[in-house]
């Protein structure tokens, strides 16, 4: 049984839960409210962290809330503890990105990532809090971006994939001068109801088609595709078992007030009778590795684990896919040990079966 490994390889840290938009999709449930990460919490996050950075790559994530809703100088206090061997990343949806802001990112070396749904026409769902569409702002920020040479990558959020998407996403991304794109199908967590259940060939279509417009322009690094093809070569090369880590990653998530939440940062800020808030602990009263070392004691946790057993036993994806994510389970079966979800059969099962068809037509295609 793969336990959960006692260092991550990188933490997320919610320096506010603020969001300035109110996208409809929207899993956050703290969003409307200014609760602003203390320098405290950081600073006790870093006693761990980087010692972990001196011995290994490692990342700090800041993703709200909207981070850059915190303030320069609020966010630069979060940043201070850090030592130099830490990564930093950020999660931005853009509006608020200025020639400031950019001076911030390069001075402090942050890699930037910013969320948008495509096209004007695409991008509906995401909308400031008075109800107005905020794709002039999106695109303001990206441009100040790229007139200061700042590389980003950006993760778009896909609604309803219908064909001829993929092309037209594709397309606008080669064009927004993107170097990383990361593809969510949406997801049906925390606060968004909506249902996530597609037909498997729309879904694997969508995939197959995203994988020719790539294949056509291969100048932008698709996340979900590259991970496809990595996992396609250690099939060929009998490597597959090595492909998933020996333990899980826990992936912490540190709450604006220090409480740390393990597996997904979908999960930060929900409760439930059964299982509590979700915390495993308080940065303020023990340390990240006092609290990783101890979290797997939690009875969602070892729900979790059993899930994921589950999956290895039933599942053919399951070298691909590696069980899932904790919240997909939760969201949509209500429990942790649950198995497949339509989470997994969208950004995994069809992802996989999506690529492996657009390879077969390439194959059995005349020349």
């Amino acid at each position: 049984m793969r336990g959960l490994a006692s260092v991550p390889s990188y933490v997320v840290m919610q320096p506010t839960t603020l969001c300035n938009l109110d996208c409809t999709y929207c899993y956050l449930p703290l969003r409307a409210a200014n609760r602003r990460m203390p320098v405290s919490v950081a600073a006790a996050v870093a006693e761990s962290v980087n010692g972990w950075a001196a011995r290994q790559r490692f990342s700090v994530v800041w993703h709200g809330g909207e981070p850059l809703a915190a303030g320069r100088e609020h966010l630069a206090g979060l940043l201070a503890p850090f030592s130099p061997d830490v990564e930093h990343h950020v999660q931005t949806n853009a509006t608020l990105i200025d020639d400031a802001w950019c001076e911030f990112f390069v001075d402090r070396q942050i890699r930037v990532s910013i969320s948008v749904d495509g096209p004007r026409a695409r991008n509906d769902e995401r909308r400031g809090r008075s109800g107005r569409p905020a794709y002039d702002q999106i695109v303001r920020g990206v441009e100040t971006l790229r007139r200061h040479g700042i590389d980003f990558s950006a993760l778009c959020v896909v609604s309803d994939p219908t064909p001829g998407l993929a092309t037209e996403l594709y397309e606008y991304f080669l064009g927004l001068g993107c170097d990383v794109l990361g593809i969510n199908i949406e997801e049906t967590e925390g606060l968004n109801t909506r249902s996530n259940a597609w037909s498997p060939q729309a879904v694997s279509g969508f995939w197959a088609e995203l994988v020719g417009a790539w294949r056509r322009s291969p100048h932008i690094h698709l996340r979900e595709v590259e991970w496809s093809l990595r996992y396609a070569a250690a099939v060929l090369d009998g490597h597959a078992d090595q492909v998933l880590p020996r333990q899980l990653d826990p992936i912490p998530t540190i709450g604006y007030d220090g409480a740390v939440v393990l597996l997904s940062p979908e999960l930060a800020g929900f409760s439930d009778p059964r299982y509590g808030d979700f915390s495993s602990g308080n940065v303020l009263t023990d340390s990240l590795a006092k609290i990783l070392g101890t979290a797997q004691r939690a009875a969602w946790v070892q729900e979790f684990v059993a899930g994921v057993e589950a999956c290895r036993t039933s599942c053919a994806y399951f070298r691909f896919c590696g069980g899932g994510h904790a919240a997909n389970r939760y969201f949509e079966h209500g429990r942790f040990d649950g198995t497949e979800t339509n989470h997994c059969r969208n950004s995994k099962i069809h992802l996989l079966e999506g690529v492996l068809a657009h390879a077969r037509d390439q194959q059995s295609s005349p020349e």
